[in-house]
C-alpha cells in the first residue's frame, strides 16, 4: 500500500521564505521613506501655528516682517524641536521691503542623522494681501521625495 504524502516539502518551504524576502526587501525601504517623510511632515506642521500669528502681526505692522521677529512681538511660542527631537527649528532673518511689500522671513527646520541630516528653509515673503511660502531643501540627497516639500 502507498503511503500518503502530509505536510510541506523542504523545496516548497525554502520557495516561501524566498518570496517573504523579496517582499520585505521592496516593502521595508518603501516604509522608512514613509516613516522620514512622516517626521518631516510633523515637524512642518508644528510651525504652523508660528507661521500664522507672525502673517498676523505682519498685517497689523503695516507689512514689516522686522516687527515680528520675536515670540514676544507674534505672541506665541515658536517650537525648537519636532518630531520627538528629531527636528531643530529656528527662526532666520527677517527683512523688510519697500511700502509694506517683498518683505520676507525665514524659518530654517535641521533634520538630525536618522532624517539624513536635511535642512528645510521656509521663505515667506510679503505681498500686497498675502505672505507666500516657499520650501526649499539643502544638504546631500535632500529632495521632495525624502522631505515632502520644496523641490
Amino acid at each position: 500500500m502507498k503511503q500518503i504524502q502530509k505536510g510541506f516539502t523542504l523545496i516548497e518551504l525554502m520557495i516561501v521564505v524566498a518570496i517573504i524576502g523579496i517582499l520585505a526587501a521592496i516593502a521595508i525601504p518603501q516604509y522608512q521613506d514613509y516613516v522620514t517623510r512622516a517626521k518631516w511632515q510633523d515637524a512642518i506642521t508644528s510651525l504652523e501655528s508660528t507661521k500664522l500669528a507672525t502673517a498676523e502681526c505682519i498685517q497689523n505692522s503695516a507689512g514689516d516682517p522686522t516687527q515680528c521677529n520675536t515670540d514676544a512681538l507674534i505672541g506665541t511660542t515658536m517650537p525648537t524641536t519636532a518630531s520627538a527631537g528629531h527636528v531643530a527649528i529656528t527662526r532666520g532673518t527677517f527683512t523688510a521691503g519697500t511700502g509694506g511689500v517683498g518683505g520676507t522671513m525665514i524659518f530654517t527646520l535641521t533634520g538630525d542623522s536618522t532624517l539624513g541630516s536635511c535642512v528645510v528653509t521656509n521663505t515667506g515673503t510679503v505681498g500686497t494681501s498675502s505672505i507666500s511660502w516657499a520650501f526649499a531643501n539643502s544638504g546631500t540627497g535632500c529632495t521632495k521625495s525624502k522631505t515632502g516639500v520644496g523641490s
